[in-house]
């Protein structure tokens, strides 16, 4: 997608929607890092149906220490993979502690050493927690990014870096929540709401159901 093309894709997005938010739950840096954590494989409605009642409860490392592993498992076992997410849980709240005065780093580096956290976790949380103009590629992100042309790769990392290099800078600080939105609800995997697409006619998709 052409220079020109880009900026008026995201002005259009942005124009609907100019306050994105991710649907992630969170009170504070502390449980947004947990909700994404637990995000993976899983769907934002189901995590936030699970860490409503924990978040109540349970909003820093300290918290969750005290709370424990096996409460910790009957608190999100709704949601998959939950056994090898409440144990990376526990193992990070400790780190926190003990590395970082009990406070979710605003360092890639640190964030990605932390136990269940990998780039698009990073991302999302450099993103919301401290306004990076980061670029969390997940599935939707993927798929819309090569469905439209916008930024075509074959790999999560080839998508991002590609929206890095072809985002204009005034857009990016919100782009991976207008993009993530727009694949959730408009550009859907099997059938894409092509006559609710507020920028089908910038789209390269060949499948587009209307002109």
């Amino acid at each position: 997608m052409k220079p020109a093309r880009v900026e008026e894709f995201f002005s259009r997005l942005a124009a609907a929607n100019p306050q994105p938010k991710g649907e992630l739950v969170s009170v504070n840096a502390y449980t947004l890092l947990v909700a994404v954590v637990l995000s993976a494989q899983a769907t934002d409605v189901g995590v936030n149906k699970a860490t409503g009642p924990l978040f109540a409860r349970v909003d820093s490392p300290e918290k969750m220490l005290a709370l424990g592993e096996a409460k910790l498992k009957q608190a999100i076992k709704t949601i998959g993979l939950f056994n090898t997410k409440a144990r990376n849980i526990i193992r990070l709240s400790r780190i926190l502690i003990d590395r970082h005065q009990s406070q979710v780093p605003s360092d890639r580096a640190a964030l990605e050493a932390l136990p269940g956290v990998g780039r698009k976790t990073a991302n999302v949380v450099l993103n919301i927690a401290f306004g990076e103009p980061t670029m969390a590629v997940d599935t939707h992100i993927f798929r819309l990014s090569n469905r439209t042309g916008l930024a075509p790769g074959k790999t999560p990392l080839a998508v991002e870096k590609m929206l890095e290099k072809k985002v204009p800078p005034k857009w990016k600080r919100h782009a991976h929540h207008w993009l993530i939105l727009h694949g959730r609800y408009v550009c859907k995997a099997r059938k894409p709401l092509c006559e609710d697409c507020l920028v089908r006619d910038l789209c390269a998709f060949k499948g587009k159901t209307v002109a």
